[in-house]
């Protein structure tokens, strides 16, 4: 036999049993031994492909390939030459760091698809020459008979073709909270992923039931191999921060090549300087305006950042990925678990004559039965007391109390059962002894109905029925055009419905079929089920969009349920909604010119959601994505920031993924992303801070050259302020809290420079000032008729006390800093001032200290001068801060 190519015929699901058999090559007896091996050569095993991994030497080299890690390096190797061999270790120290790090952060992709290639059975039972036999999954081939049953994990793409109560959990696949019924009758050509009810799928779950089918696909042909191959494609988005540094480290490297050689060929040229000595004072101002401690000072400040995030259920597994986090414009989420509870209850109940509306949310037995109409709760209820009876005798699952939280044991609409009978008021144990079960009729997704036969306290006996709306009402001899208007409400409102009536026996009986299900039978009414909004949910949504971050949620679930969702979570002012089928009509110009637009995504397949992020960050969107499944996995790598659910995320989702939610909650992304504003205004205080130390420096010594002035400072000095300022002040910022209204503004563009025309301004502004304070307290002191060294400890002092002043204004950038809060600091500001002052008193007055860097005692009334020229300095750059308010320029030059 010749198997045709299972590639050839995409659409197993909608041929009969019979053509399937025949396309494939294949007999229900299973193929022989000789003709699996023929088949295994041709299609090769049935096993996802194993990715090319970089070997880790040249993973660890790539870390070096940055401008600024090149400037750092030509930095420390010029402070070597020039004997400054602290200056050259540490610079050497912060590289190595930042490389270690980029190493063991990446290989997220071949993590993922490792994951996946987990998800695969190790074994599965086939029909081999008529007898059962056990295999190894690899060895499966297109026309092996696979058995299933509860419990097995799906090994191969099967179409089926026997089912017997088949229940199939797709959630990893489809993101469905509901086991999927399945059944061997073929369905609509066009039926997505999720509607492809003759379709078992590879890596998914056997909830219940048996099942035979025929492997229609393997390998990469399956739709997890086909998920495999889109991570493959999938290209690793560079992180906003990332993008920015790199672009920052190229400018500034430019910026400062070009500023040395024109100051070596001025100092040359103009002022007659040895080259030599004009080199070694060139390479020294070099070393002096790199910032060195920034990418560390940016790295512990992410670090931070990830520690606070996992305070908040949120576990950051790339550091970068915090800083995007704050950029974010919008969040695309799943609905199952992430918006919802994933937790089913009854939320409506519809008998003949009242509406009943239940409280409460989720499994919990809490809340209330109140009838929508203008009646007495009291009688609806007494009067729904037959269906809720039903409803809990009809069941077999049971609530539990596991530590405050409830937790169903068995079918989760059926758990929901339970608790509504417990908020009518019933006790389940009592009632189910009082009414003993006899016998039943498991559900059948052939007849999708169950039944169950009962003993009364009063020797009675009756037969309680659930199912279908459709079929139920079809036992029960019910016109369904009589509920319809009461049916298409709850449709609107995104409930599943379920039908219940009963039939009391005139004899007793231990046994029923399906033919004592005839005459008799009497409708009790319906019920509507939802997975309830989290209420969190609803207050993170509302604080999304008032910072100005879009909400799309992206699920496999039927349009109207997640609309309804939607519209109780408040999305939006008018919730809009696209399904797969409308999507996939869509070319990628068309579905990124109406994405904005769109705010629910349903019967979205792992392409579609691909397809979804890539079309909002074609406007240059920053987009954080939510997902849980295999299907979500390709999609969370082309975010911007992918999220994985930590108690129901697969291995999968969680690897492709940067952030993992602790507790599957919406509420903990956007606390994360109120975190990653606080990062990343800090990380722009860091570099507002550390810029102008360095400028000043710079400014100062450039000046004397230029104009043929004593340098005011040695490189020695220089080097000394930049250590003992670097490991101190400058990490303070790392630990600032969230300044006031950071969810009010505004998402920052995905293209914002790192250096914003105010910061800009402040780096020119504040060196400036450093620089002209630093050369007037030069000038005052040699003026005095003082010794150039004295004069050199009192611009040391100066820069170090001015860098303390300007820290208090810098801590925040968005409001006034001469406030209470802002003039008592945090913990970590008060702590890194004490051991910058007891720093520079050691500097200046311990004698070991003078005989290495020629410092000099200072006078009280020297220090005196030194703090009021620094409080001058804070003050003037309030008046500036308040004044750019004042007229309106700092939004303009922030944004």
């Amino acid at each position: 036999m010749t198997a045709v190519k299972p590639e050839k015929f995409a659409d197993w699901h909608a041929l009969t049993t019979e053509v399937v058999l025949q396309r494939l090559d294949a007999d229900v007896s299973g193929l022989s031994h000789s003709e699996a091996a023929a088949r295994l050569t041709a299609h090769g095993p049935n096993a996802l492909p194993t990715s090319t991994v970089a070997h880790p030497v040249l993973r660890f080299l790539a870390q070096f390939n940055n401008a600024l890690i090149y400037f750092l390096l030509a930095a420390a190797f010029a402070a070597a030459m020039l004997g400054h061999m602290v200056d050259a270790l540490v610079i050497a120290a912060v590289v190595l760091v930042n490389a270690i790090v980029g190493f063991v952060q990446e290989g997220k992709a071949e993590r993922a698809l490792g994951a996946i290639r987990d998800m695969i059975a190790p074994h599965a039972t086939v029909l081999r020459d008529g007898a059962r036999r056990t295999i190894a999954v690899p060895d499966l081939v297109p026309g092996d008979i696979v058995m299933l049953e509860a419990g097995d994990r799906v090994p191969a793409d099967l179409r089926l073709l026997k089912a017997r109560g088949l229940l199939i959990d797709e959630a990893p696949l489809t993101g469905e909270s509901v086991p999927v019924e399945k059944q061997e009758e073929p369905v609509d050509a066009i039926a997505g992923i999720a509607d492809q009810h003759s379709m078992a799928f590879s890596g998914t779950l056997v909830a219940s039931g048996q099942a035979s089918g025929v492997v229609a696909a393997t390998g990469t042909a399956t739709q997890i191999g086909r998920i495999s191959s889109l991570i493959q494609a999938v290209e690793t988005v560079t992180t906003p921060l990332l993008r920015q540094i790199n672009r920052f480290a190229r400018r500034f490297t430019w910026f400062v090549m070009a500023g040395a050689l024109l100051l070596f060929a001025f100092a040359v040229l103009a002022r007659e300087f040895h080259w030599i000595d004009a080199l070694i004072a060139v390479v020294a101002l070099a070393v002096g305006v790199v910032p060195e401690g920034l990418p560390a000072v940016i790295t512990i400040t992410l670090a931070i950042g990830v520690q606070r995030m996992a305070a908040r259920n949120a576990v950051i597994r790339r550091l970068p990925a915090v800083e995007t986090l704050g950029a974010t414009s919008v969040i695309c989420s799943d609905k199952t678990g992430t918006l919802t509870r994933n937790e089913m209850m009854v939320r409506r109940v519809l008998i003949q004559n009242h509406d009943i509306l239940v409280g409460g949310s989720g499994y919990a037995p809490e809340g209330g039965l109140t009838c929508e109409e203008a009646q007495d709760d009291a009688t609806a209820v007494a009067a729904a007391s037959a269906i809720i009876r039903c409803g809990l005798l009809c069941n077999d699952a049971a609530l539990r109390n596991d530590g405050g939280q409830w937790k169903v044991d068995g079918d989760p609409m059926e758990g929901a059962l339970v608790a509504l009978s417990m908020k009518a008021g019933l006790n389940p144990d009592h009632l189910r002894n009082e009414w003993k079960r006899l016998d039943e009729i498991p559900f059948d997704a052939a007849y999708r109905i169950m039944a169950t036969l009962h003993s009364g306290p009063a020797d009675e006996h009756v037969i309680f029925l659930k199912g279908a709306p459709e079929e139920v009402m079809a036992i029960a001899g019910v016109d369904p055009a009589l509920w319809e208007q009461r049916i298409a409400q709850a449709a609107d409102h995104g409930e599943r419905l379920l039908g219940f009536a009963m039939k009391r026996l005139p004899a007793a009986k231990a046994r029923i079929t399906f033919d004592d299900l005839g005459d008799g039978v009497v409708f009790l009414g319906l019920m509507g089920f939802i997975d309830p909004p989290r209420e969190e949910a609803k207050a993170a949504i509302a604080e999304c969009r008032s910072a100005g971050i879009a909400v799309k949620m992206i699920t496999g679930d039927h349009l109207g349920t997640a609309l309804a969702i939607g519209r109780q979570l408040k999305i939006n002012e008018n919730v809009q909604g696209l399904t797969g089928k409308e999507l996939e009509t869509l070319s990628d110009d068309a579905l990124a010119a109406g994405v904005l637009e769109v705010d629910v995504f349903a019967r979205s397949s792992p392409e579609h959601k691909l397809r979804i992020v890539r079309a909002l960050q074609s406007h240059g969107l920053i987009v954080a994505m939510t997902g849980d499944g295999v299907n979500d996995a390709p999609s969370l790598k082309q975010a911007d920031v992918g999220t994985a659910m930590g108690h129901k995320g697969t291995e999968a989702a969680k690897e492709a993924a940067e952030m993992v939610l602790l507790d599957d909650n919406f509420a903990s992304i956007v606390a994360a992303v109120r975190e990653g504003r606080t990062v990343y205004d800090n990380i722009r205080k860091v570099i507002a801070w550390t810029l102008p130390t360095n400028g000043g420096e710079a400014v100062a010594v450039v000046l004397a050259i230029l104009i043929g002035f004593t340098l005011p400072m040695t490189a020695t000095q220089i080097l000394w302020i930049n250590l003992v300022l670097a490991v101190t002040l400058g990490l303070v910022l790392a630990f600032e809290p969230g300044e006031p209204g950071t969810m009010e503004r505004r998402p920052r563009a995905a293209n914002a420079p790192l250096l914003s025309p105010f910061l800009l301004w402040r780096v020119v502004l504040v060196s400036m000032l450093l620089a002209a304070l630093s050369l007037g307290v030069f000038f005052h002191t040699l003026g005095q008729g003082r010794d150039l060294e004295t004069a050199r400890t009192m611009v040391v002092n100066m820069l170090v006390v001015a860098e303390i002043f300007y820290l208090f204004n810098v801590r925040y950038l968005h409001m006034r800093s001469l406030t209470w809060r802002g003039a008592v600091g945090t913990p970590a500001v008060l702590g890194a001032i004490t051991v910058v002052a007891i720093a520079q008193l050691v500097y200046t007055y311990a004698p070991f200290m003078q005989a290495i860097f020629e410092s000099r005692a200072l006078t009280l009334g020297d220090g005196a001068l030194i703090v009021a020229l620094g409080a001058t300095l804070f003050l003037c750059l309030e008046a500036e801060k308040l004044l750019m308010r004042r007229l309106g320029w700092f939004e303009e030059l922030s944004a």
